[in-house]
């Protein structure tokens, strides 16, 4: 009962006492300047680290269209994250991971964002911030491109290139000295934010100076794992790659357009089976891949595909890939000397077998050729079949078998894939 009684008669004092702490009037909360600073440099390599992974895909695509966009890039990331997070929560990411959020004296009656600022204030604040800088650097680039500075003190180029100098003067002054007003006092961290009235104030009332480190841990993670597709990208052999999809889309496109009363006709003719005798098959292929529109074999080559595609004999031409040192293969077709080798190297090298690889005139598969020669009894008819007199330069044969036995030869003595076609 004795302790029943002394807490019964201390529960007046310990009422006023909670009534005491309650009216007092908690310290202001610090503003540490270092956090302030250290929330802009956050948004800085943020920003950098999700810019650089969009200029490296469009410099893969296009070097000039990664260096003429690169500012309307960063302009798309900069506005994506001012909207998401100074929009929806008024504070940068950079300030968020430093414990503060941005604070405004606003007056009733204004339109409200998501993060309870006044709308039309984030506006401007935006702009000024985002749009203003991207605008400065387009149009000095586009002075310096247009020789601004060196043009005539009297031409309004060079007034309009004084001005915006003297603009920047007067706006790195009052950066200055907005920077020095700053570690005074620590209220506005930047010209923007003052103009404004915008100051980063504590997000809690408690302040504490641990950082956390997830954004930044996730980043390391992603980061590692494009570094590591980076390093296994060249592992990939593209060329392999693009002729099996050249293959299977050539095979679809044939068994798609080809017609029911020509199924045994289509089985025997190849992708270049109109081509003329005088012409490589190989070169012309070689030559559709190239991008190159301007170059005459690409428009050749091209003319050449529709006239196989309708199973029209094209008329008669100056061949525009004549066979040089011809051979010919054992469903006597002919090709270029180094073409067919090359060609046939490659296939025992991709696919380590000697099962040769199929002829572009006829689809049969090439296993074996020989020097192409031609018998004088014959008169000049075979001559003008293959389009001019050949001058050989190799008496050497070969066939499949060999070229797969002997292809680690090859690539000891510095054959590659990239034998030139």
């Amino acid at each position: 009962m004795s302790w029943d009684d002394a807490w019964n008669n201390a529960q007046p004092h310990i009422s006023s006492m909670q009534d005491e702490i309650r009216s007092l009037n908690s310290p202001p909360s610090r503003i540490i300047r270092v956090g302030q600073l250290d929330s802009e440099l956050l948004d800085m390599e943020l920003g950098n680290l999700l810019v650089e992974p969009l200029r490296k895909a469009l410099s893969l695509i296009s070097a000039s269209l990664q260096r003429r966009f690169d500012a309307e890039i960063h302009l798309l990331i900069q506005l994506t994250l001012y909207r998401l997070s100074v929009w929806n929560m008024g504070a940068s990411y950079g300030a968020k991971l430093q414990g503060l959020r941005y604070f405004h004296p606003t007056s009733d009656g204004q339109k409200r964002a998501p993060s309870g600022l006044p709308r039309q204030l984030l506006l401007m604040h935006g702009a000024l911030a985002i749009v203003v800088p991207y605008l400065h650097n387009r149009l000095r680039a586009y002075g310096l491109s247009r020789a601004w500075p060196d043009a005539p003190s009297s031409d309004r180029r060079r007034k309009s290139w004084d001005l915006l100098v003297t603009l920047e003067s007067s706006y790195a002054l009052f950066g200055l000295t907005n920077f020095v007003v700053f570690l005074w006092n620590g209220q506005y961290r930047t010209v923007t934010d003052r103009l404004f009235k915008l100051r980063l104030i504590p997000a809690r009332r408690l302040v504490q100076r641990d950082v956390s480190y997830e954004f930044m841990n996730r980043q390391m993670v992603w980061h590692a794992f494009t570094e590591f597709l980076l390093f296994f990208l060249p592992l990939i052999n593209a060329r392999k790659i693009q002729r099996r999809f050249h293959r299977l889309s050539t095979s679809v496109l044939s068994s798609l357009t080809s017609q029911p009363k020509s199924t045994t006709a289509s089985k025997t003719r190849g992708k270049y089976w109109s081509l003329p005798e005088s012409e490589c098959a190989i070169c012309t292929e070689n030559a559709s891949f190239s991008l190159n529109m301007t170059e005459v074999s690409m428009t050749f080559s091209n003319a050449t595909q529709d006239f196989s595609s309708e199973g029209v004999q094209e008329p008669e031409a100056t061949p525009t890939h004549p066979i040089n040192t011809p051979y010919i293969t054992n469903c006597q077709h002919t090709y270029c000397y180094h073409c067919i080798a090359e060609r046939m190297m490659r296939n025992a090298d991709d696919t380590h077998d000697t099962q040769g690889w199929e002829c572009l005139r006829c689809a049969q598969i090439v296993q074996n050729a020989e020097r192409f020669v031609v018998d004088p009894s014959m008169g000049t008819a075979e001559s003008e079949v293959n389009g001019s007199d050949y001058a050989f330069s190799s008496d050497m044969d070969f066939d499949v078998t060999d070229i797969s036995e002997s292809i680690g030869s090859y690539s000891e003595s510095g054959l590659s894939d990239d034998y030139p076609a």
